[in-house]
């Protein structure tokens, strides 16, 4: 295994090349994806509509093909989930990834084509372990198995050719034989339906299992490792998996989870990789160790658009493209993919780091916020909150999520949060007085309104019961990886119905 590893270890280390041709030239390879994805699409339903043989630049292309969101391209979707082709993209679309996002109640169904899972998907892949080997030489995670934690699959039964699942099904169900022979566990676990069921069976599978590398939400995989470290009775996964090395993660902010995996994973040469990766493409990897910062990939078969704050609630946004972003500006990204997206508004806000190469921080969705009261409350701002109230209260948070308190006779407004915590704070008084002082600190808005208590009073905040934000999903049929508690909300909806279940 140790030739094998080193093999693979230069084989895979080949594409940093590519990689480091379109970090010097970022602009021009943006520009060869757009022509090719414009020239690809001239036959399709779509392409015939809006005349896409005659588009000859980004300006005619903005100009032309108004921002879509997952609504205005339902109708297209749904002609290809009943099996017609050649509607949005050209060759042969057969897969679906079923996505919702959040805990909202109707699912999307994105396209996935085969050019997109190769040039896009597959390639992030390979391109995670290429970044990973590269800043590690001495890696040997090939030495052994990946754990994967992934979602389940169905057959689409619109169309018996047409199937649907979690993104992470989708890219197991098609994964190349070599690949499927270095994962674990097998596929009629790894694609179960019945998320406490599968874990159950994950956990009693891959023990015996010699691990290198865990991708997977931290949310799930801390459910996993507990249980496994139940069922052994060890203290912490390295004397389960003494050559683990690698845990990749994305979809949530890892910050709050940091800690807890340090305790479960007691290694302190243990690497953590982040991805951007969607159900609608692969767009960014974390290529420094001593950075946070996310890689944005260019040559995966997707255009990037960026929309400025003050274009969002427009009924035609402006866009600007890569070359004209500003630094830690917050932007809506919009992308056009191999996969048929044209314009398609993802819902992820993100803000550049370096433009030298292109990197990005995830900042929040674009429905995930509070603006009740004109304080404009994202996730970004939440999560340095609370990270702030957790380092100095010695607390470590495992859910959560808010909302506003809207005014009530002569009450100012607030805002109210339900934490469920992995540790709870000693001092719970202080811990919420952290939190609000911090959300004053990176959030001039929010401080304005707190002024003297005029628009909005200090947060009221619930320390939640174990297992609350569990249970929720489960009742609503929302357990998996690809399900995520919604951290912010502009309504009180979320916070209601949690609020019924403590009672």
């Amino acid at each position: 295994m140790t030739i094998v590893n080193s093999f693979l270890n230069w084989y895979i280390k080949k594409r940093m090349h590519q990689i480091e041709l379109f970090m010097k030239y970022p602009e021009e390879v943006q520009e060869e994806w757009f022509g090719w994805l414009i020239n690809d699409a001239v036959g399709t339903q779509w392409g015939k509509k809006y005349d896409y043989r005659s588009i000859e630049t980004v300006e005619h292309f903005k100009e032309r093909i108004p921002v879509q969101t997952y609504d205005s391209l339902k109708p297209y979707i749904e002609k290809m989930l009943a099996g017609e082709q050649n509607v949005l993209w050209p060759s042969e679309i057969k897969w679906f990834a079923k996505s919702s996002g959040t805990t909202n109640d109707r699912s999307k169904f994105i396209p996935v084509s085969e050019e997109s899972l190769e040039d896009c998907h597959f390639r992030g892949g390979k391109d995670m372990l290429a970044i990973y080997c590269n800043n590690r030489p001495d890696a040997k995670m090939f030495t052994g198995k990946s754990l994967v934690l992934g979602g389940s699959h169905q057959i689409n039964q619109l169309s018996p050719d047409s199937y649907y699942g979690d993104l992470s099904a989708v890219i197991i169900k098609n994964l190349p034989f070599w690949a499927e022979m270095m994962r674990t566990p097998g596929i009629s676990i790894a694609l179960m339906d019945n998320y406490e069921e599968k874990i159950e069976k994950m956990a009693h599978a891959t023990i015996g299992e010699n691990v290198t590398n865990i991708a997977g939400v931290p949310t799930w995989t801390i459910v996993l490792a507990k249980r496994i470290l139940e069922i052994t009775g060890k203290k912490d996964l390295m004397e389960v998996w003494p050559n683990l090395e690698l845990y990749v993660h994305g979809a949530v902010n890892f910050e709050p989870y940091r800690e807890q995996f340090k305790k479960l994973i007691d290694n302190p040469q243990m690497y953590y990789l982040e991805t951007y990766n969607a159900s609608e493409g692969f767009f960014g990897i974390q290529d420094q160790s001593d950075s946070n910062d996310l890689l944005l990939m260019l040559d995966y078969g997707v255009y990037y658009e960026f929309i400025p704050p003050e274009e969002l609630d427009k009924e035609f946004p402006n866009t600007v493209s890569l070359s004209d972003v500003e630094l830690d500006k917050n932007y809506a990204m919009v992308i056009s993919t191999n996969a048929g997206l044209w314009r398609y508004m993802i819902g992820d806000t993100i803000k550049f780091t370096t433009k030298n190469p292109y990197r990005v921080k995830i900042t929040g969705r674009t429905k995930h916020f509070i603006n009740a009261f004109g304080e404009e409350v994202i996730i970004d701002n939440a999560e340095k909150a609370l990270k702030k109230a957790c380092d100095d209260t010695n607390a470590q948070i495992r859910d959560y999520t808010a909302c506003p308190i809207y005014f009530k006779d002569n009450e100012p407004g607030a805002h109210e949060w339900i934490i469920e915590f992995e540790k709870a704070p000693k001092e719970f008084e202080r811990f919420i007085d952290i939190l609000d002082n911090t959300l004053r600190e990176v959030n001039s808005d929010y401080d304005a309104k707190r002024f003297k208590d005029m628009a909005l009073k200090r947060p009221t905040v619930h320390q939640a019961p174990n297992g609350i934000f569990y249970n929720w999903l489960k009742a609503k049929g929302k357990l998996g990886g690809q399900h995520k508690v919604p951290r912010l909300a502009n309504d009180r909806k979320y916070v209601q119905e949690l609020l019924e279940m403590m009672r």
